[in-house]
């Protein structure tokens, strides 16, 4: 009977627990909120104006912020101009949506690094039937406490611990019994500096900007390869159109041409000759279609599109950027790597981890020396009970004394420290390859620019001469004044002047905005496209 009674307390007490845990238990839309609240609090700390815009850097399963692009993968209309589709793919891009993740997981690091100098809380409990030769009762205690760790290395603890003894058989009385712990140590030695105990928070912090500074150099080279996409396949539609105006004039020629034979005027030879560019321009337009509708595919999936959804690209662009004018930035090479060199984000990273290496050397060689702790430690129990099976020999204690460590066997330590001298040179050799590539970078962007801006105006006044070039040579052959290869070559001169320019245009357009990347002086504005953020007198703001 005796035994049933506690079995009978004890599943009362495992219910009551299961209970309290449902009735504490947090909510899982609260915790997210709580944890996606603290984390952006931790980014938007880290985020300076110099890096652009604070937008559409929040993870798809958050609430978006008031300047965030919200916008669905269709273009309205069915016709996706170029801003559409940058913003887009800000908002669907399924690589910016890693990157804002990644961004959200380091942030995550340093949460949980900060909360290590927090006040942690604890808590335990148990309950169990105790069977002995005095007699049979039944146990439950639980513990309660905290700790928390301080800058200078010392680390506070409270515990408070209870136990309830029911007695069910024996002489032993029933009884509360409490005992109250307090410790407490301070390291003299190893581990006395505030610099070696916040080392893993102070990275941790340092950490975090340096992913919120890759986070904003990914923007500009994400916006700037979506606008370079969207250009090719602007490109690749205006070829597979000038195919198809090229074999329409072709047509026209052929159809002149053999009016001019049936006449008697021209050589049957010059018609056949008509004919077979004609047809040649016939498989033009087949392969250049092909390859347009393969290009635009292919930014569906930038765009995180279904592949087989219908995409048209807005024509009007090519107008807008030939009208747009084409004018070198105000910068010298010598400029350039200048202002590259001072505002490089991700060189900025590499300079900043020199200083992390250095201090990680200061760190291992802390764990050289010997270890010796100031501790102490009080405990009181209370009087009044009568317990006889717990705790029985608890009694108020105060004890203040020294532990000493004499790290004899320093071998480990050792090579963490040679270790770390190493990794210092490491990172000395990277800054100096970072800085030497961030340079090459920008001189050969700044001379793909010079030479782009060079071709574009070649190829547009190339375009003219085989305009008015292919007008003459229709119009003599009309009259009978020149054959029809001189038609065909001047239709053919033109056709090969469109492509060209079209491609001069499209090449130097990338390669200032390359250049603006480069250089660092390329903005993402809140809608995904881009501005530049320059030095009075240089360059151009859209």
């Amino acid at each position: 009977m005796r035994f049933l009674v506690a079995v009978n307390l004890l599943c009362s007490m495992i219910c009551a627990s299961f209970l309290l845990q449902g009735c504490a238990a947090p909510k899982a839309d609260k915790v997210k909120a709580k944890v996606d609240d603290n984390v952006y609090g931790i980014i938007d700390s880290k985020w300076q104006d110099k890096f652009g815009s604070k937008n559409n850097y929040r993870v798809s399963d958050v609430n978006a912020s008031a300047g965030d692009i919200q916008t669905g993968k269709e273009a309205d209309g069915g016709v996706l101009t170029l801003q559409q589709a940058v913003s887009v793919a800000t908002a669907h891009n399924r690589q910016y949506q890693l990157e804002k993740d990644n961004l959200y997981a380091k942030a995550l690091d340093l949460r949980l690094a900060r909360h290590e100098f927090d006040p942690i809380l604890f808590g335990t409990g148990a309950a169990e039937f105790v069977k002995a030769r005095g007699g049979e009762a039944v146990k439950t205690q639980g513990s309660f406490g905290a700790q928390k760790l301080f800058e200078n290395g010392a680390r506070v603890g409270v515990n408070v611990t209870m136990a309830w003894i029911e007695i069910l058989s024996g002489d032993a009385s029933s009884g509360l019994a409490r005992i109250l712990t307090v410790t407490a140590s301070k390291p003299l030695l190893r581990g006395s500096d505030p610099n070696i105990v916040l080392e893993n928070l102070t990275q941790a912090e340092r950490d975090t900007l340096y992913q919120v500074r890759l986070f904003n150099r990914f923007r500009k080279t994400f916006v700037v390869a979506t606008i370079t996409q969207y250009y090719q396949v602007l490109q690749a539609y205006d070829a597979a159109r000038n195919a198809q105006n090229n074999y329409d004039t072709l047509k026209k020629v052929y159809e002149l041409a053999e009016s001019l034979t049936k006449a008697g005027r021209l050589p049957l030879y010059e018609l056949d000759q008509a004919r077979q560019d004609m047809l040649s321009a016939s498989d033009d337009c087949l392969a250049t279609r092909k390859l347009y509708e393969q290009q635009l595919d292919d930014f569906k999936i930038v765009l995180s599109m279904p592949a087989e959804s219908p995409l048209v690209i807005d024509a009007g662009e090519l107008g807008a950027l030939r009208a747009t004018s084409m004018t070198m930035p105000g910068f010298t090479e010598t400029e350039a790597v200048e202002t590259a060199l001072a505002g490089r984000l991700d060189f900025a990273n590499t300079a900043d981890a020199i200083n992390d290496a250095e201090r990680k050397i200061i760190v291992a060689f802390d764990n050289l020396r010997p270890g010796l702790n100031l501790v102490a430690n009080t405990q009181q129990k209370n009087r009044d009970t009568s317990d006889s099976l717990t705790l029985r020999t608890a009694r108020d204690t105060a004890t203040v004394g020294a532990e000493v460590d004499f790290n004899l066997d320093k071998l480990a330590a050792e090579n963490d420290y040679r270790l770390a001298l190493l990794i210092l040179q490491q990172q000395r050799r990277q800054y100096e390859l970072v800085r030497d590539t961030v340079v090459l970078e920008v001189r050969r962007a700044y001379r793909d620019m010079t030479e782009a801006a060079q071709r574009y105006k070649v190829q547009s006044d190339g375009l003219v001469l085989a305009r008015q070039r292919f007008e003459n040579t229709m119009a003599l052959l009309e009259y009978g004044r020149a054959n029809t290869r001189d038609v065909l070559d001047s239709q053919r001169d033109l056709y090969r002047a469109q492509n060209a320019a079209t491609q001069a245009m499209i090449n130097f357009r990338v390669a200032m905005l390359g250049f603006y990347r480069d250089v660092e002086i390329l903005q993402v504005r809140p809608d995904g496209m881009w501005e530049t953020a320059l030095a009075a007198g240089h360059g151009e703001s859209l």
